[in-house]
């Protein structure tokens, strides 16, 4: 018992030891309480720009006072959504089939697979009502929120039968990533391996991101197929088709809505706020409801119903959402105006219910009653008792998954081909190498929304730690916005005159301890500052999750970069040139270089590239590049913050490295897409483009690409790059 008692003991003095050691290594945390909220500062950086550029975006319809004003603003907000989303598929067979009906006393279900891009198979249910006057009749499409079970759950199933019992023709389908169209689905147990409804959207739509597209593309594309379906349909009036969706059903009917002429009425459930109060609440959510640069162009939820006017629209909403009721009033009484200059009042309409983001029986009556009048199908909008479909009867697929079925194509599959075709654009460009690397940085400049930083101010000093040969420092250097940068000085007794900057994704102290890498460049004579760059260490991550928190990672916060029009890797590039800057004002400093680890890598890459004075440049255990992660079904989540929007649009990472030489440059164990090593024959197809760039420049003898074997050690490398 004292044996045990001794090594539990000992096992908490070692930890204790830990802690203490990590705490006297702080810059800000626990001694600076103007910096107590440093872990957040990523998101409210983005968050307070987002402000500003809403802030504008409001006195810009606050100076709107005419029709034809409304009307200006009607086709600015058409040609900018239409700009952002970039061009849609062409519009191709739809191959639609019953595969079963259901046939039921007052309705029959016809069960329909349709494929809105050739391959991409839908999967929908289409409720007809049993029509004894022979007309045609009015129609409602119905979006599935996040749920499993798609338009099957219970909640909605009610909502649809309402909708027939009262004469209306439903066509309900399921998003991706929902009911019976997993796009990740698990072979043994049916499930998806990434996650629920939301993970199954942020996932493919990251990538979709980084090559200029969005997921939000593909579902508002299924909805305008949906439309084209009903069109098709002699059963239907087709100008009489409306649209509803609650939750993340509301988002696509107000997404699609806002595309798709042809619906003539558009009731959004539980969606419809404000950005501002989006971002000051729950902040930006999963990959569906985002639309690149949407912020920074001026959309705001808003303009999904004024590009409408005057066509009929219904806000539902719930004072207790999570989506912001005041945020959703402010909209209401903006989008109202545009109603009241074309004299259609009476076409707009919000109700609330007192409840939390749910349905109520108060919101279902109004949504019957406002297709009723709108939709030209005047009856009783009480919400009745329905019984509920089982799940066999409403099963589309032969075995509950259409990828189980046939060989469908999913969002991945579907950007991995966008990607490649975006490749080949850039090796075309690539045969005018110095042309096409000096538009590359350019590029990366505007697409990561990289800001030169202006007069380095001075850093305030927090203390000073001793060490055998050298002294560790303790400073914090303010940041582009407001917001510091806590960073560790390592000043050695013997100093080089060389200056290294060492970024490593876990922040300062991944690699302080005696022994490592920090202090093995020490040793040599380097002056080394090791940052916490925002998001990490002491400056992150952070109490915001999101919706979309995968494998560790908050992918809400880079849509939060996204909207507007910046990114991660872009603020952090300019912070980076910001300490590169102080270390030169250092007159005993004559070089600065840097070393980056992981997926700082791509940081330090836009940094040297926009800043000449990083002379030597290190990568450690870099991902090969940000064609391996869009062309990957299973990326790495941890790659996500390190990122550009759009980047494959015009570089990639391999057009910032060769455009480094000829500065002196290692390439040590590059990983894939996935984060796994990769053999030497594997890496040709991305470094031939900077082995290119550096003959050219007559550089090669500074360039060097290793993988490292288990037997060699990395500081082995390293004594290679600085000699």
């Amino acid at each position: 018992m004292n044996k045990f008692l001794f090594i539990f003991l000992s096992l908490i003095g070692l930890a204790g030891g830990k802690v203490l050691a990590q705490k006297e290594y702080e810059v800000i945390r626990n001694s600076w309480i103007q910096y107590s909220d440093a872990p957040n500062a990523l998101y409210h950086h983005f968050a307070r720009q987002a402000y500003t550029l809403l802030d504008k975006r409001s006195s810009v319809i606050g100076n709107i006072h005419s029709l034809s004003e409304w009307q200006d603003r009607q086709q600015y907000i058409r040609n900018t959504l239409q700009d952002i989303v970039k061009l849609f598929p062409q519009k191709t067979a739809l191959n639609a089939r019953v595969v079963k009906r259901v046939v039921k006393k007052d309705y029959t279900i016809e069960h329909i697979i349709y494929e809105s891009i050739p391959g991409f198979y839908v999967t929908s249910s289409l409720f007809i009502p049993r029509n004894k006057s022979k007309k045609k009749l009015p129609a409602v499409i119905y979006c599935s929120g996040h749920t499993g079970e798609g338009y099957r759950s219970t909640v909605y199933q009610h909502v649809i039968l309402n909708l027939v019992k009262k004469g209306f023709v439903v066509f309900a389908f399921d998003p991706v990533g929902q009911g019976e169209r997993l796009q990740y689905p698990d072979t043994a147990t049916g499930k998806s391996v990434v996650g629920g409804p939301v993970s199954e959207h942020s996932y493919p739509g990251a990538q979709a991101f980084l090559a200029g597209s969005s997921q939000a593309k593909y579902m508002i594309w299924d909805g305008v197929r949906a439309v084209d379906y009903l069109v098709g349909r002699k059963e239907i009036d087709t100008q009489r088709i409306g649209i509803t969706g609650r939750s993340g059903g509301g988002t696509q009917s107000a997404y699609i809505a806002a595309f798709d002429e042809r619906i003539m009425a558009a009731a959004p459930e539980c969606y419809i706020t404000s950005l501002s109060r989006l971002f000051q609440s729950i902040g930006p959510q999963d990959a569906e409801q985002n639309l690149g640069n949407a912020v920074l162009r001026g959309i705001d939820h808003a303009d999904l119903l004024l590009v409408r006017a005057p066509k009929p629209a219904l806000m539902i909403t719930t004072t207790r959402d999570m989506f912001s009721i005041e945020g959703a009033r402010e909209t209401a009484g903006e989008v109202s105006r545009i109603y009241t200059s074309y004299g259609k009042e009476d076409h707009f309409e919000m109700v609330e219910d007192d409840a939390a983001h749910a349905s109520t029986r108060k919101n279902r009556e109004a949504m019957y009653a406002f297709f009723q009048k709108q939709l030209n199908n005047p009856g009783n909008p009480e919400d009745e008792k329905t019984d509920t479909l089982t799940i066999q009867e409403l099963q589309v697929t032969t075995t509950g998954q259409i990828a189980f079925d046939v060989h469908s194509e999913t969002v991945f599959s579907l950007n991995r081909a966008y990607t490649g075709q975006l490749v080949r654009q850039l090796d075309s460009s690539r045969k005018r190498l110095n042309v096409h690397l000096a538009n590359a940085v350019e590029a990366a400049r505007t697409l990561s929304g990289f800001e030169p930083p202006g007069p380095v101010q001075a850093p305030v000093f927090t203390g000073r730690i001793q060490k055998e040969g050298y002294v560790i420092e303790k400073y914090f250097l303010k940041g582009e916005g407001d917001y510091v940068i806590p960073y560790l000085l390592l000043k050695p007794e013997q100093t080089n005159h060389r200056a290294l900057v060492y970024l490593h994704p876990s922040g300062k102290q991944a690699d302080l301890a005696e022994g490592g890498g920090i202090e093995w460049f020490v040793k040599k004579g380097f002056t080394v500052l090791a940052p916490d760059l925002i998001g990490t260490g002491e400056t992150g991550p952070g109490i915001f999750k999101g919706d979309s928190y995968i494998k560790g990672v908050s992918y809400n916060v880079w849509y939060a970069s996204m909207l507007v029009g910046r990114s991660i890797v872009g603020l952090r590039a300019g912070d980076l040139v910001r300490l590169t800057r102080l270390l030169q004002k250092d007159s005993g400093i004559r070089e600065v270089w840097g070393l980056a680890k992981k997926e700082m890598a791509p940081v330090l890459l836009h940094a040297a590239a926009f800043e000449p004075s990083i002379s030597r440049i290190a990568l450690v255990e870099p991902y090969i590049s940000y064609r391996a992660v869009a062309m990957h079904r299973f990326y790495k989540a941890d790659f996500l913050h390190s990122l550009v929007p759009g980047a494959l649009t015009a570089y990639d990472l391999s057009d910032l490295a060769g455009g480094l030489a000829p500065r002196k440059l290692v390439i040590i164990s590059s990983t894939d897409g996935a984060g796994d090593f990769l053999d030497p024959e594997s890496l040709q197809e991305d470094y031939d483009v900077i082995k290119e760039a550096y003959r050219l420049r007559d550089a090669g003898s500074r360039l060097r690409i290793i993988q490292k074997k288990q037997s060699v050690h990395f500081f082995d490398l390293y004594d290679n790059w600085i000699k």
